[in-house]
């Protein structure tokens, strides 16, 4: 296969390229707000797509659906083309939308399961104690076979778990009832912020974000406007599909074009009041995941938002203005200075106070991994619509989709709810006499039900279903599943 062209992104003295070859090398791109950020995801966006690259980004404002349809009659974008000497070539990408409320694109889906006890304390706002009683759980729910894949099992299982901690001291630890209560109104807050909606089946299937269409690569498009107001549902989903990605893909060192290229938008909503373990692990995805084929490009307003071991791994740079108000914002320009490999000919910390919109400082990686010398430069312009679809044009798109009905219809398999929810039945309807009646542990009532899960899942394992029990069974980075 014949490499892939040079991707023409930004012009100062002259044309800077990204070499698709390195575009796994992750990047950021950087500036306060109305400097051109969303601009250059844009553009970044289409040109990928235009190589066969599929991409996913969260549409955080509510303005990228037009990537859908061709543009370059904006009396702006046809200015900077000409004061650029570019041909605009008008060129709609294939885009997908998603919706993990399910309003504005396909419903966006994964198990409690495969969330994992570790994800899911973060998106609880959990303190210590509380996140080592859900892992509890979990290793309960694990060890008893009783699948966790939606809230209700969660739910369910939490309120087994806290009415025999007694028992399970001894094995797992002490679960007390203050902790429980306090997940559980993490549940509950959880679920009105559109929680039900995103925990359940069918599960997002990783295969449906790499898709081409006639040699371009699909934009995965993912309604955030509504989200963001939910800031931790929003991050923690897209560390979840970030590990998911890592842990699913096979390896392939650096290929000749990435097979899929991430946004991940308002970065720092990932940092904010994360754990330091699990921002251990969050340095450890960025760094390996790129030997499967996946470029990560972090956006947010400063280069402080982003861990020092994250920002070290960011190759590729785009720096819009920034301002130098404060004392913080003077240190957000020199950190973002030193990042970049010197130029003679620029003062790099004053020209990124001076920056006009759709203007970035741009440093690229050579043909052999070198960080080249920063340079001024403009912005290309995009070729698709910058004003967002109309509703209507979005509806055509995802009822025209080949993923439409596939994840529309929610599926309510037989699970920990359900389980537990037949075996409290049997022990009202064959209760003895209380004068004969002995007592019953946890143990002996979940191993009961553990034997008529584990035969459910043994029977199903040739199915693609089955597989996908054990997967949530058995866990595994996050408590993601395996393939």
């Amino acid at each position: 296969m014949s490499p892939a062209a040079a991707l023409p992104i930004a012009k100062g003295e002259h044309v800077i390229e990204l070499i698709p070859r390195m575009a796994n090398r992750h990047g950021l791109i950087a500036g306060a707000t109305g400097t051109g950020k969303t601009t250059s995801l844009r553009v970044l966006a289409e040109q990928f797509s235009r190589i066969g690259v599929p991409v996913f980004l969260a549409d955080v404002k509510g303005d990228l659906s037009g990537l859908g349809k061709a543009g370059g009659d904006n009396p702006k974008v046809v200015e900077r083309a000409k004061q650029l000497g570019v041909e605009l070539e008008p060129l709609p990408c294939p885009v997908v939308f998603w919706d993990l409320l399910g309003q504005q694109g396909h419903p966006v889906r994964t198990t409690v399961s495969e969330m994992g006890p570790l994800l899911l304390s973060r998106l609880l706002n959990l303190n210590e104690t509380q996140a080592g009683v859900l892992s509890i759980v979990f290793k309960v729910a694990d060890d008893r076979g009783l699948l966790l894949l939606d809230l209700k099992d969660l739910r369910a299982m939490l309120q087994e778990v806290g009415n025999h901690a007694a028992e399970i001291k001894t094995a797992y630890g002490n679960v007390s009832t203050a902790s429980i209560g306090a997940i559980q109104r993490g549940l509950l807050a959880l679920d009105q912020q559109g929680g039900e909606e995103f925990f359940g089946e069918p599960a997002l299937d990783l295969d449906d974000l790499m898709q081409t269409v006639d040699g371009a690569g699909v934009v995965n498009i993912l309604a955030a406007d509504k989200l963001m107001q939910s800031p931790a549902l929003y991050s923690t989903f897209l560390l979840w599909l970030l590990a998911e990605l890592f842990e699913e893909l096979p390896e392939v060192g650096d290929p000749e074009k990435p097979k899929l290229v991430f946004f991940f938008d308002e970065a720092h909503l990932l940092f904010d009041d994360t754990p330091k373990a699990l921002v251990d692990e969050v340095e450890r995805v960025v760094r390996l995941v790129r030997s499967k084929g996946v470029g990560v490009y972090f956006c947010s307003q400063s280069p402080l938002d982003i861990p020092d071991a994250v920002l070290g791994q960011l190759s590729h740079r785009v720096q819009h203005a920034l301002r130098a108000f404060t004392p913080r914002d003077q240190k957000s320009v020199k950190a973002a200075a030193e990042t970049f490999r010197t130029n003679p000919k620029l003062h790099v910390a004053t020209v990124i106070t001076e920056l006009g919109v759709g203007e970035a400082l741009v440093s690229v990686l050579d043909e052999k991994g070198t960080p080249s010398v920063v340079e001024r430069a403009f912005i290309y312009p995009p070729r698709t619509q910058l004003a967002p679809l109309t509703a209507d044009e979005r509806a055509a798109i995802v009822h025209a989709s080949s993923l439409r009905g596939h994840y529309e219809q929610a599926i309510d398999r037989d699970s920990a709810f359900e389980r537990l929810s037949k075996r409290a039945e049997r022990a009202t309807v064959d209760a003895p006499p209380a004068s004969t009646r002995g007592g019953k542990t946890m143990e002996d009532e979940l191993t009961k039900a553990a034997i008529s899960v584990g035969t459910s899942v043994v029977r199903s394992m040739g199915t693609q279903a089955g597989r996908s029990l054990v997967r949530g069974v058995l866990g595994a980075l996050f408590g993601g599943r395996r393939r």
